[in-house]
């Protein structure tokens, strides 16, 4: 785990400061993400990619939606925080035979590229878990060329519904919502786009929002098992346990709420998502 404040100064001079990432990298976590597509997480910005766009992918994860970019635009470059998480975007590209991509290390805080760079920055549930969300946008404001469009989407947890109302399903919001702002994220993002970007220096935005629904028996059992796996053995397990948030005991009764709810023929949820495509 990294701690809660790293600091890092860039070329410009100013220190950014990084949260902890909550979720980390189990394989339960991975799971969740590779399941990502430009179409299910980046809809919104499809009709702007050109091909021959330079295109900046900030936070790329295990890089499905970056492949998906990749094969729409001229040059993607890949970032992730660090060089671990940046091999599995490296190894999802390598996989699929994408050869127009760069890889790099990078701090959204600071990013090592000229101003007016990319015709498009992209950056897919990324500012719900930085120090400084303002301050990354006014960075990936300018490293985008003028005409350019930084291009951001983000979960919204507080705004995320489902049925059958499982009390078990009421005490993972709540965990959640504890170890994220813990670790110096903002779980409820999606709602706050707008806001950050305006206090960013963007005028020219267009916000939107989108979900994602998981309600077939497949889709429960994906999702609901996702959850309850993860629960356990992620790297907010480890974080909760650790600062005292929950007990195992009260993790084990979050995780059968997952299967609970997955279980029932009723089950319903819809995760809500912030967007926001800021002209420069």
């Amino acid at each position: 785990m990294r701690h809660i404040f790293l600091k890092c100064e860039n070329r410009l001079g100013f220190v950014a400061m990084n949260a902890v990432y909550t979720h980390g990298h189990h394989e339960s976590v991975l799971r969740s993400h590779r399941w990502r597509t430009a179409e299910n997480s980046a809809a919104y910005l499809l009709p702007h990619l050109l091909p021959h766009m330079k295109v900046l992918d900030v936070g790329a994860g295990p890089g499905t939606i970056s492949a998906d970019l990749a094969a729409r635009v001229g040059h993607l470059t890949v970032t992730e925080v660090s060089e671990q998480a940046l091999e599995l975007s490296r190894a999802e590209l390598a996989r699929r035979g994408v050869t127009n991509a760069t890889f790099a290390v990078a701090d959204v805080h600071a990013l090592d590229h000229p101003d007016d760079t990319f015709c498009v920055v992209h950056a897919h549930q990324v500012l719900q878990h930085v120090g400084d969300p303002v301050r990354a946008l006014r960075e990936m404001r300018r490293v985008t060329r003028p005409g350019g469009v930084v291009a951001v989407r983000d979960s919204d947890y507080r705004a995320f519904a489902w049925y059958p109302l499982v009390p078990a399903l009421d005490e993972w919001m709540e965990l959640y919502q504890k170890v994220a702002r813990a670790n110096g994220g903002e779980p409820d993002a999606g709602r706050r786009l707008l806001s950050w970007a305006r206090e960013a220096g963007f005028t020219d935005v267009t916000a939107t929002s989108s979900t994602w629904c998981f309600a077939t028996e497949e889709d429960r059992a994906w999702w609901g098992g996702m959850w309850a796996e993860r629960i356990l053995s992620s790297d907010m397990a480890a974080q909760a346990l650790a600062s005292g948030a929950a007990t195992e005991a009260g993790l084990r009764r979050i995780s059968d709420g997952w299967r609970e709810w997955a279980a029932s023929g009723d089950g319903w949820m819809s995760v809500l998502h912030g967007e926001i495509l800021c002209r420069v």
